[in-house]
């Protein structure tokens, strides 16, 4: 159980750093990036990113099949 919880929070320290990398070259903010904001309710729908990164996995997957 404690090797899995390492390999857990190894994870999500990684996804936070990829997370972090992201924004700064401007994921999340894409023309085609949905933002509603209405009093103190903000709906966020990242459409163009993900579509950016489904192409992105799937290029590195099609080139890593044997």
């Amino acid at each position: 159980m404690g090797k899995l919880l390492l390999v857990v929070g190894v994870l999500l320290v990684g996804v936070g750093l990829v997370w972090m990398l992201g924004e700064r070259m401007g994921l999340g903010r894409l023309p085609g990036d949905f933002v509603i904001e209405r009093g103190n309710t903000r709906i966020y729908i990242p459409l163009m990113t993900g579509l950016i990164v489904s192409a992105v996995l799937s290029l590195i997957f099609w080139l890593m099949k044997p």
